[in-house]
Order: structure tokens, then C-alpha cells, then sequence
């Protein structure tokens, strides 16, 4: 008697089929992986038997032992699983990455980390044939446990470690051209910025008690507000960095709209990014004051709300890195070998430099 009837909970196997199809659990096995090597009337025998005892096919697990593979690449996010679908850079980044995946036709597997010591056990025991780490800071020990698995990664923005590659923008020269676009006569400009470390402290700092910051998307755009600041022979002390432990709109508007009433209001207000920026437009509105005639503002990553914001931002295609991420950790030739690019573009948040005339656009 057929086993899998007296226990109706257990899982049929490939050898019932073999039984009720009268065939070998070899034959059933090619009419699974290798369908050209099974005759039509055994494939036939095989798919009815499979049908009258509830058999799915071979378990996932098991297919993917012999095959040395998991069909699946894994996307490590330092932040809530929500992040994901919150974010809408980490949306596009995100929509790169299963784009390829599709393409290619693997799985998808998100693995929040939370801080906590359970994030490299579940690195490590996640089922992917590789992994892509979405920017974390410089001491996170997830990106050890990424590279004690031995699996193929990449980093998306940093850090780099020994062996597994970065890809993305170069942030520092890319925050230099769009410092100087924010700072156009300029006095009190200040740098509305995402955490320094995983601390996620929200402060207001002058630029010489910026200390050490770990996250390096943070400090190279860091480095290049600051290098666009004093190009000019102006004083480095006069910049400041207003830092948020969150990237949101709400907090961006937060942050600015206290700055903006504040004893030292800021005149010019260079964001990291669009969400951050978008929320310094909405307090420069609710403070009664005028963008950019009293202050200027430019944003990070021209996201789709950018462009009827009237907002002066930086554009980057995360979408284009996260598909790059993807294909590098799958073992894929790269879509952008000579690297990422960036650009300036020029709307009406931002003051005209001297000598300029007609509309910023």
C-alpha cells in the first residue's frame, strides 16, 4: 500500500511516483530536470502519477544540492525590512537589482539586519548564491559575515573590503559640484546630512567638531559639501552639518524648519538627499521665506518629486547600480564597465552665479 495515502501529511516523494508510475525514480527524476531523455509514453506515465498523488516536483532543497546552487542572490539591507519599500532610492536601487534577477531567472532574498548579534547568523544562513549589501557603515560586522560565507558579493557605495568590489558613484567629487551650485553667495550655509554612524545621533555640528564618520556615503559627501565651501578661500568653520538619523521628508522639514527659526538661520541648505531637501522646501514655506532669494536648497538623486519641486539636484541612476550590483555578485559582466556617472541639474531652488542670467533650469 501506497504510504504517502495512509499518511496524507507526508509529502509524496519521487519514489511513490516511481511506484504508481511503474517507471524508476530515475525516470521521474529526468522527466523533472532532463525531460529530452524520457520517451513521451514514461513522461506521460510519470505526469498522471504525479497528478493523482498531489506531487508537486522535486523539493527546492534538495534540486538545488546537486545542482551546487540556490537560484536565489541575496540583498542585505542595514535597516527595517520596510526601508525597502519606504525609500524610494532604495526602491529604485532595488527595482535594478530584480531586474536582473529576473533576466537571469533567480530568486530574490531580502536580509534585514537590525543590530542586533543575530545579523551574521542570518547572513549566514541565508540560501543565495550570493550577496549584494546595500551601503552600511565602516565597522559593520555584517560585511564580515558576508565575506566569511565565501559566496560572491559586491557592496553597493562602500565600504570595500579585501576582495569584494564596490559600486557606485565618486560621492565626494559629485557633493563638490553641487556645493557649489548650494553655496552661491552664500554665508550661513549649512549641509542637511545622514548619520555619521550607527549610533543615528540627530545633532548640529560645525565643521571642526565633525569627528569620525563611519557610514562613507556620509563622509565623502561630507568631504566634498566641505571641499566646495572652501574653494573659494572661505572659512570651513562656517559650514555646518545638520545631522539626521533618518532619511525622510518629515525629519528633513523637522531639522530645517528649526534651523531656519533658529538664532543663526542658514541661507543656503545642501541636502544628501531628495527626501531630505523636499522636506527643507516644505520648512523654508511654513517660515514664510523665499527659496532661493533667502535660502537656497538642492537636493540628492533627482527623484521623481524632484522635478516639480523645482528642486537643484544631483542625478545618479541607482537603478542602473543596483542592476550592476546584481549581475557583479551573479558573476555577470558588468553593464557600466568604465563606472557610474553623475550630473547637475539646474531648477529653481538655487541663486544664479554672478554674471548668469536667465532662468537656473
Amino acid at each position: 500500500m501506497d504510504r504517502s495515502v495512509d499518511n496524507p501529511r507526508r509529502r509524496p516523494t519521487m519514489s511513490d511516483v516511481a511506484r504508481a508510475a511503474g517507471v524508476s525514480p530515475m525516470t521521474v527524476s529526468y522527466a523533472y530536470s532532463q525531460p529530452e531523455r524520457v520517451s513521451a509514453e514514461a513522461a506521460a506515465k510519470v505526469r498522471e502519477a504525479a497528478r493523482q498523488l498531489s506531487y508537486p516536483g522535486p523539493h527546492p532543497a534538495a534540486r538545488s544540492l546537486r545542482r551546487g546552487r540556490v537560484g536565489s542572490l541575496g540583498v542585505v539591507l542595514g535597516e527595517r525590512l520596510s526601508y525597502a519599500f519606504d525609500d524610494p532610492q532604495a526602491a529604485r536601487f532595488l527595482a535594478g537589482v530584480s531586474d536582473v534577477c529576473a533576466t537571469e531567472g533567480v530568486g530574490l532574498t531580502l536580509v534585514p539586519i537590525t543590530g542586533a548579534p543575530s545579523d551574521a547568523q542570518r547572513v549566514a544562513q541565508a540560501a543565495v548564491d550570493g550577496f549584494v549589501v546595500w551601503t552600511t557603515s565602516d565597522d559593520d560586522p555584517v560585511l564580515e559575515a558576508v565575506a566569511d560565507t565565501g559566496l560572491p558579493a559586491v557592496v553597493h557605495a562602500g565600504p570595500g573590503r579585501p576582495g569584494i568590489p564596490v559600486i557606485g558613484i565618486d560621492d565626494r567629487a559629485a557633493a563638490t559640484a553641487i556645493g557649489r551650485v548650494a553655496f552661491v553667495r552664500a554665508r550661513r550655509p549649512v549641509v542637511l546630512g545622514f548619520p555619521l554612524d550607527r549610533d543615528r545621533i540627530r545633532q548640529l555640528l560645525p565643521a571642526g567638531r565633525v569627528a569620525e564618520v563611519r557610514f562613507p556615503v556620509t563622509r565623502r559627501r561630507w568631504e566634498g559639501f566641505r571641499d566646495a565651501w572652501t574653494d573659494d578661500a572661505r572659512a570651513a568653520s562656517q559650514l555646518r552639518l545638520a545631522v539626521c538619523p533618518v532619511n525622510h521628508v518629515a525629519e528633513g522639514e523637522r531639522f530645517a524648519l528649526e534651523l531656519l527659526q533658529g538664532d543663526e538661520p542658514p541661507d543656503a541648505i545642501a541636502a544628501m538627499s531628495d527626501e531630505l531637501a523636499l522636506g527643507a522646501l516644505r520648512a523654508a514655506a511654513r517660515a514664510g521665506l523665499r527659496v532661493p532669494e533667502d535660502v537656497a536648497v538642492t537636493g540628492w538623486d533627482d527623484s521623481d518629486a524632484a522635478g516639480p519641486a523645482g528642486l537643484t539636484t544631483l542625478a545618479q541612476s541607482l537603478r542602473e547600480q543596483g542592476a550592476d550590483c546584481a549581475r557583479t555578485a551573479l558573476g555577470r559582466p558588468p553593464g557600466c564597465p568604465a563606472g557610474h556617472e553623475w550630473r547637475v541639474v539646474m531648477r529653481t531652488s538655487t541663486r544664479r552665479p554672478p554674471g548668469r542670467h536667465g532662468p537656473a533650469i
